[in-house]
């Protein structure tokens, strides 16, 4: 059983102007909204402050952007805790609009430098990344993605397009609000090609979002995507094969997505 999140404690909420407020669970956590403030767990404090940085000057034309407050001493992370101003909305599948948005998103990071921590960073999600793009190679569970992983690395081709910070991980983290304009809550750095992450968005929508394999081909006018949809496809293949909590029923639209996309080589 997974264990309930615990709350943020009183002295970080104290620490962020939200003394009195109390703790509310969003969407299942890790964050929790106290006020008008958005509280979750900090990770790695490096990565932490960098997103706090980024977002607090970052501006994107039609998109709302989950800013980040300071404590009360100027810290972005309290306690192993940074929080953000909250913002309304949910996840919906609208997934053509997600992927517009990680477009207008990365056109703004274009000019960011790579941050020093992805050089460091030894997560699933982060080895299964250089694990997509050959830069390197761990055994992969078969039954749980690594049988398939081994069938489509066979057509991969060379690929020209620049890198970039990207936010890898769009799906389920763009919310909607009535007219209000979508919102990100969070951001995952990658260092790859902003189609590439337009592409994440797309296999996910289809292996997990119910979308139609109409996503995977609507933007085809973007460079090199039959390419960054297979990077995409392999890059969530080896996520599935390495992440202690992957079964065989998320496996299955998994798989669909993948034999689509290498369909589409």
């Amino acid at each position: 059983m997974t264990p309930h999140p615990e709350p943020p404690p009183s002295h970080v909420r104290a620490a962020f102007g939200q003394r009195d407020a109390e703790p509310e669970l969003i969407d299942g956590g890790p964050a929790w909204r106290c006020g008008d403030a958005a509280i979750k767990p900090a990770g790695k404090p490096a990565e932490a402050t960098w997103v706090a940085k980024t977002l607090d000057s970052l501006q994107v034309p039609d998109l709302r952007i989950g800013r980040p407050l300071r404590s009360t001493d100027g810290r972005y992370v309290v306690g192993g805790w940074t929080a953000t101003k909250y913002l309304a909305g949910r996840a919906e599948p609208r997934h053509d609009e997600v992927v517009a948005v990680a477009i207008r998103l990365h056109e703004a990071t274009a000019g960011l430098p790579r941050p020093r921590f992805l050089q460091t960073r030894t997560d699933v999600f982060a080895v299964a990344d250089r694990c997509a793009w050959e830069e390197e190679s761990v055994p992969l569970h078969p039954d749980l993605g690594g049988r398939t992983f081994e069938l489509l690395t066979a057509q991969r081709k060379p690929v020209t397009l620049p890198s970039q910070v990207v936010h890898g991980d769009l799906f389920g983290n763009v919310l909607f609000s009535g007219a209000a304009s979508p919102a990100i809550i969070d951001f995952i750095a990658h260092w790859r090609p902003p189609e590439w992450a337009a592409a994440v968005i797309a296999v996910d929508a289809f292996a997990w979002g119910g979308a139609d394999h109409g996503i995977l081909e609507r933007w085809g006018h973007l460079p090199e995507w039959p390419q960054m949809l297979l990077r995409a496809a392999l890059f969530r293949l080896a996520v599935h094969a390495l992440h202690p909590a992957s079964s065989q029923e998320s496996m299955v639209g998994l798989e669909r997505a993948a034999l689509y996309v290498s369909a589409l080589q």
